[in-house]
């Protein structure tokens, strides 16, 4: 990277990553290294990389990471133990496919839902099938992240903003658009496979917020 790129990059990072849930390219990777229970990912995603900073934050899959090395095409990054643990990352090699969404900046349009990259468990895929010119998404959810599902309401699936279309126990159902099958890795979802999941953080507000009004009586 130049410096005069570096330079206009710095321009406009922001100290809060903050991220939409609007995947804006599907990213590959393109070297994984592992060692001590971290790992070290080298991913192409030109569109990208061409607007990001070493420094920056960078949602793969809805995590959130910091970029590392940056060149013309591919962004570089590291992963460590927490992150491997709690999120799907683990199961990457070379060659799978990323949902790559730079932090917002301001100025800049929120068009899905706050999303902060921060995974709060990982669902499992159910089944996913045709349904008129989209297709339906069935996934099991954490236990413990069932409380913050309401139908209508917004869930991010491997760093996608969606709405879900029925929460019930144990179950968590949304509708792909043909967009969101082109634009982004969910279409090729097969049964049994592991997603990233980050429940809207009003949801986690509100419930604070009304737990320490019911402690204060």
């Amino acid at each position: 990277m130049s410096a005069s790129r570096r330079s206009r990059a710095k321009g406009t990072r922001i100290v809060q990553a903050v991220f939409t849930g609007i995947v804006r390219e599907v990213g590959r990777v393109a070297a994984l290294d592992r060692e001590d229970g971290s790992a070290r990912l080298r991913v192409r995603a030109p569109e990208t990389a061409s607007r990001t900073a070493v420094g920056d934050s960078v949602s793969l899959n809805g995590v959130c990471l910091t970029a590392t090395e940056v060149t013309n095409a591919e962004l570089t990054f590291d992963a460590v133990p927490e992150t491997l643990t709690r999120s799907s990352l683990r199961l990457l090699h070379e060659g799978s496919t990323l949902n790559v969404e730079s932090a917002l900046r301001a100025g800049e349009p929120l068009g899905g839902h706050i999303v902060q990259g921060h995974v709060d468990g990982v669902a499992r895929v159910l089944s996913l099938d045709a349904e008129g010119e989209g297709m339906r998404l069935k996934v099991e959810m954490p236990d413990e992240l069932e409380r913050y599902c309401v139908e209508k309401g917004s869930i991010t699936l491997d760093g996608v903003s969606l709405t879900v279309a029925v929460s019930r126990p144990g179950r968590l159902e949304v509708a792909l658009v043909p967009h969101t099958l082109e634009a982004t890795t969910l279409g090729g979802l097969k049964p049994g496979a592991e997603v990233n999941v980050e429940v809207d953080v009003l949801a986690k507000h509100v419930e604070r917020l009304l737990e320490a009004r019911g402690r204060l009586g």
